[in-house]
């Protein structure tokens, strides 16, 4: 890799190797709304690359030297990219400026005002709702200057890059045993979000989730934790009331309080998630009527508890989940909101490694659904581990209504079996889950059981 570079405000193109994930996509956009001519590669097409391709940004699919751009300024690269792929090392060795995506948010973050949301598992919904309620304010405050550049980042703890930020505010969600393929051990993990609470500046805050492992370790001039209801949490939700997928809640807080705050959102979990936002939001000092006004008008996250179909027969919801304990969330929240409905979870793990390591807890938390389906594991970045696919979930499940589809096989159980035998009385929930290729899956599946 070349040396590490500076201006990026003269850059007049920029490639993106693995341009569809989600923090690359959105590094992509920021180049593109700043004038940058902006394209890039990746594996597949999914709903985030065809946003790219709709906003002007073109995307190829084909690992092919000869439909890659050869006068380009910068090329970042996302480390779930193996370092044989053909385009990279083009661009290695024919002298371009090849960056991993954290050290373009770095070189971003340096001159801002950083907040910072870390955590195994919930940090994009927070991400989104940390934003959505600092660009629903009125920024004609002292804080919210012209002159004040801020950034809200999802700090993505695989491959260690998010210990090359400096926030002033930072959240941490969870510290899970996950990416072991990196840190060997959940020990490992924990060390790093230790680490990265180093990295706040003086002065800032560390907003944790309540029961943290090591929670001492963090290191902050300030520490506040978090919780759903726990009200040892130093802030946290009280008198939750359920409407129809939607919620009303107060938030108690050290010195504050927020009464009968209303989020348009499912997923008991997603309470705990904006109550995260909500204690950013306050720190820095925003009105509480302000607060909850961009809260109720919050929508949501795509693919994050999204319903695609919500009718009285059917609720059709899909979400990123691809960890034991985003599952866990997304089921028990799914069957909390529709009690009397059966639910019907369709799963596609990602990776091997991943399956491999967690394959216990994720067939503990798929009992919890009332039936089954497990897509073949998507394998992003790796080469199959002898032994391990989805049948290796199935059979540790104590379930008997489960079983493992292909995606020809499941577009015929939809309409064959599925689509004719939705309860007449109390309706269905059908999910769909995980963070490979399925969210391709859906709009078929939604046409599908459109008319039920």
């Amino acid at each position: 890799m070349n040396a590490p570079f500076k201006g990026l405000d003269k850059m007049n193109e920029v490639y993106f190797i693995g341009i569809g994930g989600i923090g690359m996509s959105a590094i992509a956009r920021f180049f593109n709304a700043s004038g940058v001519k902006v394209s890039g590669y990746d594996k597949t097409p999914t709903v985030l690359t065809k946003e790219l391709e709709g906003s002007g940004i073109a995307v190829h699919y084909e690992e092919n030297v000869d439909m890659i751009p050869k006068k380009v300024d910068l090329v970042v690269y996302t480390p779930a990219i193996p370092s044989e792929h053909k385009e990279l090392i083009y661009y290695r060795e024919n002298g371009f400026k090849v960056v991993k995506r954290s050290d373009v948010l770095q070189i971003i973050s340096e001159s801002s005002f950083n907040i910072c949301i870390a955590g195994t598992h919930g940090k994009t919904t927070i991400t989104t709702m940390v934003a959505h309620l600092l660009s629903a304010v009125n920024y004609g405050t002292n804080f919210w200057s012209s002159e004040r550049n801020v950034c809200v980042i999802e700090a993505d703890e695989y491959d260690r890059s998010f210990l090359k930020l400096s926030p002033d505010i930072a959240i941490i969600t969870a510290m899970d045993a996950d990416h072991l393929d990196i840190y060997g051990t959940a020990e490992a993990v924990e060390q790093a979000f230790i680490d990265f609470s180093k990295r706040v500046k003086p002065g800032g805050v560390v907003i944790g989730k309540f029961g943290l492992e090591r929670t001492k370790e963090l290191k902050s001039q300030e520490y506040l934790s978090y919780s759903l209801q726990n009200e040892s949490a130093d802030v946290y939700a009280t008198n939750i009331r359920m409407m129809n997928g939607s919620y009303e809640f107060d938030v108690m807080m050290p010195d504050n309080m927020l009464e009968n705050v209303k989020l348009n959102m499912g997923g008991m979990h997603n309470i705990e998630n904006v109550i995260a936002a909500i204690a950013v939001a306050s720190s820095l000092g925003i009105e509480n009527e302000r607060i909850k006004a961009a809260v109720e008008n919050f929508r949501g996250v795509k693919r994050r508890f999204e319903y695609i179909i919500k009718n009285e027969r059917l609720v059709f919801i899909d979400d990123y989940a691809h960890h034991p304990e985003e599952l866990r969330a997304l089921i028990i929240g799914a069957k909390t909101l529709f009690k009397q409905k059966k639910c019907t979870i369709i799963f596609q793990p990602h990776l091997y490694s991943r399956t491999k390591d967690l394959a216990d807890g994720f067939a503990e938390v798929l009992d919890l659904a009332d039936e089954v389906i497990l897509l073949p594991i998507y394998p992003a970045r790796e080469l199959p581990i002898d032994g391990v696919s989805s049948e290796m979930i199935v059979d540790k499940m104590k379930s008997d209504n489960k079983r493992v589809l292909g995606e020809d096989e499941l577009a015929n159980w939809i309409k064959e079996n599925y689509a004719k035998t939705v309860n007449k009385e109390f309706g269905e929930v059908l999910i769909t889950a995980g963070a490979g290729d399925i969210d391709m899956l859906v709009e078929p599946i939604k046409n599908e059981l459109k008319d039920i």
